[in-house]
């Protein structure tokens, strides 16, 4: 890795770690776009998952039992920041949380804790159940993956995790120079923080597949949640709407990312989520390969984005109430499809271009009371 930094940038403008996991592939998208504007920003993560995003450097196995990786998690979280002027974290922990790993989670935030002794700058970006306060989400919305039934860790979330989210909102976030979210419904959560836009993905690598004309459109779902995705409501109403209407149904789950990518470019509509109140990552990873998008958006988190960004959203908004119904008029505009696709492209291309979001975040870094503002040149 590098040297240690003692106030050279080693001819870089900065150095920044993106740490510990890389959840959707923000973090990665998110650093190589940093790159582009001359940072020596890296992904570092304690270890990777089945889905297989990609790191610069992965320092273990999940639940390692080998006394060497454990002690490179030690290490790199001990000396990151000696060697990067810009911390920015992921899913509420820092390099010295080992979720995976309760016996040798001993010092959490420390490492944290030393980036702030050395007055380095430090950022969050929350990404959904690392902040969501279940028991509050579930008295709020009608419709929410914070349920019993939903989500399996519903009753532990209100009995022990909320808890722990809630003091990580109260003792570490506020040890942060800037706080940032991807779900608007984190807004009612950590008032003080900023939403941001998905970064997953490198838009300008990924070509526009128009919808097809063949005689049976081909539906797309990844219940990589089915529960928290709403999987069994989707496939409910879709089961309904096979006497209505003539359509192919792939579901897409349990395969590694690149792969999961290919399998998209076939998709004619594709149908995110129900439950969450917003689009995933991966709506915009189609909607960035030019294909129409349903998912169920919950206007009361909507006060959370701008102003501009809320009117343009192009998803077709579904509800969990009317989903059948919702999803016959969406099969019955097929002739939209194209159009809807396209405006699809051109809204993550404004709004969701990693060169943009890190051209904000550079800004950010250097001075963490500057706005975060999405330009439109790029």
């Amino acid at each position: 890795m590098d040297d240690v930094i003692t106030g050279s940038t080693g001819g870089f403008e900065m150095r920044v770690l993106h740490a510990p996991v890389t959840v959707g592939n923000q973090a990665w998208t998110l650093s190589r776009a940093e790159r582009e504007l001359g940072n020596k920003s890296d992904v570092v993560v304690n270890y990777n998952t089945w889905i297989q995003y990609r790191a610069d450097r992965v320092l273990s196995t999940y639940q390692t039992k080998d006394w060497r990786e454990i002690f490179h998690r030690w290490f790199f979280g001990l000396s990151a920041p000696f060697r990067y002027q810009v911390l920015h974290y992921y899913f509420g922990r820092s390099s010295l949380v080992f979720d995976d790993l309760p016996h040798h989670n001993v010092s959490p935030f420390l490492d944290l804790k030393i980036a702030r002794f050395l007055g380095r700058k430090i950022f969050m970006t929350l990404q959904g159940c690392d902040a969501r306060l279940a028991a509050q989400s579930n008295r709020r919305n009608d419709y929410t993956p914070c349920a019993e039934g939903k989500c399996s860790a519903y009753a532990n979330c209100v009995s022990t995790v909320d808890a722990q989210r809630q003091t990580m909102i109260d003792s570490v976030l506020p040890l942060c120079d800037r706080v940032f979210y991807l779900n608007p419904e984190l807004g009612h959560y950590v008032p003080d923080a900023t939403f941001m836009p998905y970064t997953i993905v490198d838009i300008d690598a990924i070509d526009v597949e128009a919808p097809s004309r063949r005689e049976r459109p081909r539906i797309i779902h990844a219940p990589s949640d089915p529960n928290i995705k709403g999987t069994p409501l989707i496939l409910e109403a879709l089961d309904r709407l096979k006497s209505r209407f003539d359509f192919d149904l792939v579901l897409v789950d349990g395969k590694p990312h690149h792969e999961a990518m290919e399998i998209y470019k076939s998709a004619d509509l594709v149908i995110d989520q129900v439950f969450a109140g917003w689009y995933g990552g991966f709506a915009v990873e189609v909607m960035a390969m030019g294909k129409p998008v349903a998912a169920a958006i919950r206007q009361a988190d909507l006060k959370f984005i701008p102003s501009e960004m809320r009117e343009q959203i192009p998803v077709l908004s579904v509800d969990p109430s009317s989903l059948t119904e919702d999803l016959a008029k969406i099969l019955e505009r097929r002739n939209e499809w194209d159009q809807i696709g396209l405006a699809g492209r051109q809204y993550v291309e404004r709004w969701h271009h990693p060169r943009r979001i890190a051209k904000a975040m550079n800004r950010i870094y250097k001075d963490p009371s500057a706005p975060f503002e999405i330009l439109e040149a790029s």
